[in-house]
């Protein structure tokens, strides 16, 4: 996960290397983590956001401008894998604007994490 927030233009490929995410940013704070995706032309009746078992899956399809079959319309298809009860998604929060697309994704605190137990020493 460190590696993944030092650097969140980088993410890993299945041939074991890196290469570089077109589209879309990902910053993390003390609160959550907060995503941007460029989404030129698409209207926000057209973006499905869901959790797929702690996936974060964002999809889009642009309105078809043309009647020319052979030009598809624009589709957008990003699938991130959040952390077991690192996160509250529940609570993600979304919004499109001028085709920019923020996710907020608020982080779980640590007092309030249940898979972390605080032992008492004596």
């Amino acid at each position: 996960m460190d590696q993944f927030m030092g650097n969140p233009l980088m993410s890993s490929s299945r041939g074991g290397g890196f290469s570089t995410r077109r589209g879309w940013d990902a910053k993390e704070d003390n609160d959550s983590l907060n995503f941007r995706f460029d989404m030129p032309g698409i209207d926000k009746d057209n973006v499905k956001i869901s959790v797929e078992q702690n996936t974060l899956v964002i999809r889009a399809e642009a309105e078809k401008e043309t009647e020319d079959e052979e030009e598809p319309p624009r589709r957008y298809s990003s699938r991130i894998d959040l952390p077991l009860n690192a996160y509250k998604v529940d609570e993600i929060k979304a919004e499109l604007k001028n085709g920019v697309l923020k996710i907020r994704v608020p982080k779980v605190k640590e007092e309030e994490r249940k898979d972390v137990r605080q032992i008492q020493v004596e």
